[in-house]
């Protein structure tokens, strides 16, 4: 009689249950901030005087500017708001240390304008401020922007990006500023840059959204095929495209407190799905409507980490187009490195009991996410 002997789990399946615990591990987005963070500055005018629209996360901000906790960890809108008035002060001041504009060498002198507001970017409250800069000289020649806001020597944050969208004396542009490279200079030829600068942006979004990244193994978990992959894959693709590029140029508008909590449920949706049965040729093609569907939501997730509001440039175009290229780049690579063991996965014995596994807790994780970004919304 042979003798019975325990079957070792397949490499494959091993690899994407690590996968899958690296990224159940990271937190949603709409709680993530002591990671990384991104500030967005609207830089407009003509001749000598220039405005500066900086939207800046609200918590980090207090903490950056060294400010009580009572003020960082406000959660009302109009505590928030309450804050920023008593502390403006300590605000602007660390604002104004750290974003700075100059104009053949000399500094441009800036002040406050009015009283700061709140808003919501991706699930998180932004404190919006408004400066304006008074530069010295005779209006001749370039503007020098430069950003080191929320630097790696806070012990906040790391990694912090800050992106500039200007339109300046007919000048207009994009670029995203870092440590490394912290100043732009407005006009001349920088199309390459910033290409390369929003295709990272994307791809950099898309890896390191948990949500976007679960909505896509939940996607690859449902497929039973190379085709129900390019299906549903083109239809996702299609969907935030547009909406990305409609939400971006400001044609379409959607409050986040809408956005984040379909998206987290979209999650949940289709991996719940993947676990019920279906018939071998109408399944797929009953889902592509969903997948559309969600997709559209994407889009609008997807355009809330751009920061633009308003169209009508090329240099605004171009930075859409390379960010978007860049989720589609990233988004077929992880497709071409989940679904070949996901393939090899569903033909073994270990099906019945490793997808499932795979599966609930994606389903559990979007659920919680809808739950606690509706509580925050309400």
């Amino acid at each position: 009689m042979p003798t019975l002997r325990a079957r070792r789990p397949p490499a494959a399946l091993l690899a994407l249950l690590a996968a899958l615990a690296a990224v159940l591990a990271l937190p949603a987005p709409a709680a993530a901030h002591d990671a990384t963070s991104t500030a967005y500055a609207e830089v407009r005018g003509t001749g000598r005087q220039l405005e500066a629209t900086l939207d800046l996360e609200y918590d980090l901000l207090m903490k950056s500017a060294w400010l009580y906790a009572e003020a960082y960890e406000a959660k009302d809108r109009a505590e928030q708001l309450r804050q920023l008035g008593a502390n403006a002060e300590a605000v602007t001041g660390y604002v104004t240390e750290r974003f700075a504009i100059t104009r053949g060498g000399a500094d441009c002198i800036p002040r406050r304008v009015g009283d700061a507001d709140v808003r919501e970017r991706g699930g998180r409250p932004f404190a919006v401020l408004t400066l304006t800069y008074d530069c010295p000289g005779s209006g001749d020649g370039p503007y020098r922007v430069s950003s080191a806001l929320f630097p790696d020597a806070e012990t906040f944050v790391h990694s912090t990006r800050t992106i500039v969208h200007y339109d300046v004396d007919g000048r207009r542009g994009s670029q995203v500023l870092t440590s490394a490279q912290p100043t732009l200079t407005t006009g001349g030829a920088q199309e390459s840059r910033q290409i390369t600068e929003f295709f990272l942006l994307g791809a950099e979004h898309l890896l390191f959204g948990p949500d976007h990244l679960l909505f896509l193994l939940a996607l690859l978990l449902g497929a039973h095929g190379l085709r129900d992959v390019v299906g549903t894959a083109t239809a996702f693709t299609a969907a935030h495209s547009v909406t990305f590029l409609l939400a971006a140029t400001g044609t379409v508008r959607v409050p986040a407190a809408v956005v984040e909590p379909v998206i987290a449920a979209s999650v949940a949706v289709v991996a719940l799905a993947a676990l019920l049965p279906r018939d071998r040729h109408g399944g797929g093609r009953r889902r592509l409507p969903a997948v559309f569907g969600f997709g559209l939501v994407h889009g609008l997730g997807f355009a809330g980490a751009l920061g633009i509001d308003e169209g009508g440039s090329w240099e605004l175009l171009l930075s859409l187009l390379s960010f978007n290229l860049g989720i589609e780049a990233m988004q077929l690579v992880l497709v071409a490195v989940a679904f070949p063991p996901l393939r090899l996965l569903r033909r073994t014995p270990a099906q019945r009991w490793a997808l499932p596994a795979l599966t609930v807790p994606v389903v559990l994780v979007g659920l919680y996410w809808c739950w606690d970004r509706t509580a925050v919304a309400l």
